[in-house]
């Protein structure tokens, strides 16, 4: 090997290697401040889904700052439009949640708990018994000590997150707004900082990115509230008294696959238990058939026809992603975790069709082809190739 060709590639390992390092730190850094990011995430993904309808507005002959005033008011009435229809439905819900906890607590003391130590042979009972909880208490003092010092440790911690989540609050819509207007400046600037001689490559890169984003984000939006609004009603219609509640969470928390519809499940078997105060066969049938036709729903109708599959994601992809999201950055991570993994399921889409062209991959020789339009089968089952293209 030359010398040249060997400072050439200590060059090239050099940059490669700052790049990693770059990358390291710019995680290190988000993994620091990801409770001060957690707003300006949210800002920008709101300005990222408003500016298509802002770019209209501006072709049919407004001005940039008048169409991003009222895009900004329409999102701001939105929200509003949807406190004012959700908060007092979900208020009666507490409501009658507060009211049933008394039933629930006899239902589980008289009910729940002897029938499972019926099946398994374990003694709940005695270790629910106030005597044997106060002699436990006692003989763990100093372990209690402990634990209640962390406790209130933590309800203090609590007391500044709340404060912290009320001025991050404060702080969304003015970020946003900023975020909405100056976003076409924004992008040119990101693309001004990008090589030359990589421009239409990352270009193409960030319109790929773009539209699977914009597909599965805006998309997954819309099944969420649809599911909403089939658990909410489809359960208040059978007669749970907390099917508004539970239908609702059940809505919001499908964005992961399948996790919607089990919480759901189990959320309304206990609350339909404790309704009943025993086993009502035909209102746990009513609720199975809830959740199995919103599941059918969204499995043949919403996510079909409103996300469709440009995401490319595996539903355990899809899992992973937000518990490592969650595990890495806290709530900032699960935010970001399905449009960095979309994202990077586009760059390794890249790095695969890179691959095949790639001489890691065809070798040094000279590859055969062969094309499946040439290819019969004869009679005796052997397979023949009439064509054979030499690379």
């Amino acid at each position: 090997m030359s010398t040249d060709t060997a400072e050439m590639e200590i060059a090239l390992f050099l940059r490669r290697l700052k790049w990693v390092v770059l990358t390291a730190f710019g995680l290190w850094v988000t993994w620091l401040l990801a409770p001060v990011l957690t707003p300006f995430v949210v800002a920008l993904m709101l300005a990222w889904l408003g500016d298509p309808l802002v770019d209209r507005l501006e072709a049919s002959g407004r001005s940039r700052n008048t169409a991003v005033v009222l895009v900004f008011v329409l999102m701001i009435l939105l929200l509003a439009l949807a406190l004012l229809i959700l908060v007092p439905l979900i208020q009666r819900q507490i409501i009658t949640l507060v009211a049933a906890l008394p039933q629930g607590q006899e239902w589980l003391m008289d009910t729940a708990i002897p029938w499972i130590e019926q099946k398994t042979g374990l003694e709940i009972m005695a270790w629910l018994d106030p005597g044997r909880l106060f002699d436990w208490v006692r003989s763990h003092w100093q372990q209690a000590g402990g634990v209640a010092t962390t406790f209130f440790g933590y309800v203090s911690r609590s007391g500044f997150a709340m404060v912290a989540w009320v001025i991050n609050l404060a702080l969304l819509p003015i970020l946003a707004y900023y975020f909405l207007r100056d976003w076409d400046k924004l992008v040119e600037r990101v693309a001004s900082l990008i090589p030359r001689n990589h421009i239409e490559v990352v270009s193409r890169l960030a319109r790929e990115s773009n539209d699977v984003l914009g597909a599965f984000i805006r998309g997954q939006i819309v099944v969420m509230i649809a599911l909403g609004i089939v658990y909410a009603a489809g359960l208040s219609l059978v007669g749970l008294n907390l099917g508004l509640l539970i239908g609702l969470i059940a809505g919001l928390i499908s964005f992961i696959p399948y996790l919607g519809a089990t919480t759901g499940v189990v959320l309304a078997v206990l609350a339909a238990l404790v309704q009943s105060q025993g086993f009502d066969l035909q209102l746990l049938v009513m609720v199975g058939v809830v959740f199995t036709v919103g599941q059918l729903l969204e499995s043949y109708v919403l996510t079909p026809r409103i996300v469709g599959d440009k995401i490319g994601l595996h539903p355990v992809a899809v899992i992973f992603a937000v518990m490592a999201g969650g595990q890495l950055f806290g709530f900032l991570g699960m935010l970001l975790a399905l449009p960095a993994a979309a994202v990077i399921n586009v760059l390794l889409r890249y790095a695969h069709q890179r691959y095949r062209q790639s001489e890691l991959y065809a070798g040094h020789g000279p590859t055969i082809v062969l094309d499946p339009r040439s290819i019969e089968v004869p009679a005796d089952l052997s397979i023949v190739s009439k064509d054979v293209e030499i690379k």
